[in-house]
């Protein structure tokens, strides 16, 4: 893996459109992270043991970004956090983590692009607000066409 290569956070809609093999493939290996909250919506895949090498973990920086993340969320806004319908506790974490993946590039001249890679139109809207690139499982899948 090059130090620019982009990585790709990707979403659990898109992680239900790969199969096991896309999932373990070089490429998938190499460059694809899965948010914490998005591996816990993933625990009863066949491969989750091979989905787990690739967490991508909530930590304090990541917590700090997803302040950051809820501050562009109006608070009667429920699409992409509802709490009271138990629903999006990874949505706004994968916008976090691209930007504290993206924050491990500052002060270097060089650094992997962070890509978030989801069909939902609440990530996909808040990742345009906040400057974070995205793709769809759409744009993501040509990827793979692509690799073989």
């Amino acid at each position: 893996m090059m130090d620019d290569d982009p990585q790709y956070l990707v979403d659990n809609n898109v992680l239900t459109k790969l199969t096991v093999q896309d999932r373990a493939s070089a490429f998938f290996t190499a460059r694809c992270h899965i948010p914490t909250e998005v591996l816990y919506e993933a625990r009863d895949y066949p491969d989750y043991s091979t989905l787990a090498k690739r967490e991508y973990r909530t930590t304090p920086s990541v917590l700090r970004h997803l302040v950051d993340v809820l501050k562009t969320v109006p608070s009667n806004d429920t699409k992409l956090l509802n709490l009271y319908a138990n629903q999006g506790n990874a949505d706004p974490l994968i916008i976090a983590c691209a930007l504290d993946g993206k924050s491990r590039n500052d002060g270097q001249l060089f650094g992997p692009t962070w890509i978030v890679v989801s069909d939902d139109g609440a990530v996909q809207s808040n990742a345009v607000k906040l400057g974070v690139p995205l793709m769809t499982s759409v744009e993501f899948r040509a990827l793979f066409d692509s690799a073989e």
